[in-house]
């Protein structure tokens, strides 16, 4: 395994520093300090070329200025949390809305927006950059002194393993997830309408108002929602679907079964031939389609388009505290937080 590192910007007058681990089959991963974040992730097509197959910021300015959740690790809790607000053992909570009258992605100060501490491993054949972050009693308005521990594994079986833990001296909310987005054509200029998707999932959770969760789980029996076998992503995201036609595409959990062992879902790319197979032991994953060009920043020179990358975020069902039968997120000082989340990276034929 090779690692190298170069500094790439500053924050708060502090170096962000970016890693590269490049392992014996030349797939890379880089990531860095800002955030934890993935910044560029370079695996061959069928004919051989390398290429970046995920959307990325291209500076550190960017990144902080419009905070477009690229590649990064996003806490305390991910997705949304209706009204910031939540009772925890009797006791009401408020935390810091940034999404109109809810909370986004952690709020305002989330984990996406710190500056982690790095430290970087390498074995024969893995290599492991590990990320911490103290988040304190108050932050976002979350209870409780959080400790939180990110570790990046690549391996030469192509595979990009995130560990999740966490540690808190008070009862508190955690539900991480990485926001990575997947473009498998390494051409951001290219949608990926055209990519195919398997998934193992029978239900999703629809939306209401303002995006929040309905608190209802459909079968995706007869609607766009259904991937349970191959189908491209334009079929769900170009959909009249009254859940999908608003929003010009998907932003919806998918309910999977963590107690299930093998492949979750698989994103293939006909034309270049990548794959990536997810494997999590989280009870969902969030699909969004990217369903806006986003012209605030440039990426290669031109404005991240419509349909520019995929997101397959694993995490427990968005606003869970507040829904029930979503899942459990409440982290306890006797119960520290672990979670696993792999994506695995092939080539094959159409």
């Amino acid at each position: 395994m090779e690692l190298t590192s170069k500094v790439i910007g500053t924050i708060e007058n502090k170096d962000v520093v970016e890693y590269t681990v490049t392992n014996a089959n030349g797939v890379s991963l880089s990531a860095m300090s800002l955030g934890a974040t993935l910044t560029k992730l370079v695996t061959p097509d069928k004919n051989g070329t390398k290429e970046n197959i995920t959307l990325n910021v291209e500076n550190v300015e960017d990144f902080k200025t419009h905070r477009p959740f690229y590649g990064a690790t996003i806490g305390r809790v991910a997705g949304r949390i209706t009204k910031g607000q939540y009772t925890l053992a009797g006791k009401e909570y408020q935390l810091d809305i940034n999404e109109g009258d809810n909370l986004l992605h952690g709020g305002p100060a989330g984990l996406d927006t710190k500056l982690w501490e790095v430290e970087a491993e390498t074995a024969e054949s893995d290599a492991r950059l590990i990320f911490t972050y103290e988040s304190p009693e108050g932050e976002n308005g979350f209870p409780g002194n959080v400790s939180v521990k990110v570790t990046y594994t690549l391996t030469d079986e192509n595979e990009w393993v995130i560990n999740y833990e966490a540690k808190t001296d008070a009862p508190t909310l955690f539900n991480p997830t990485n926001h990575v987005y997947f473009n498998l054509t390494g051409d951001i200029k290219k949608t990926m309408l055209d990519h195919q998707l398997k998934l193992k999932s029978e239900f999703y959770g629809s939306l209401g108002e303002e995006n929040l969760p309905s608190g209802k789980l459909e079968k995706v029996d007869g609607t766009p929602f259904d991937f349970r076998t191959f189908k491209a992503i334009k079929e769900a995201a170009l959909s009249d679907h009254a859940q999908i036609k608003p929003l010009n595409g998907l932003d919806h959990p998918f309910v999977l079964n963590p107690n299930e062992s093998g492949v979750q879902a698989i994103l293939f790319d006909p034309e270049s031939g990548r794959e990536v197979e997810l494997y999590t032991d989280c009870n969902s994953v969030v699909i969004f389609t990217h369903n806006a060009e986003i012209d605030d920043y440039l990426i290669e020179g031109e404005p991240a388009k419509q349909y520019a990358g995929i997101t397959l975020e694993t995490q427990t069902l968005p606003d869970a505290i507040n829904q029930p039968g979503f899942g459990n997120i409440i982290l306890r000082p006797e119960e520290p937080f672990t979670s696993q989340t792999t994506y695995k990276f092939n080539v094959r034929e159409a």
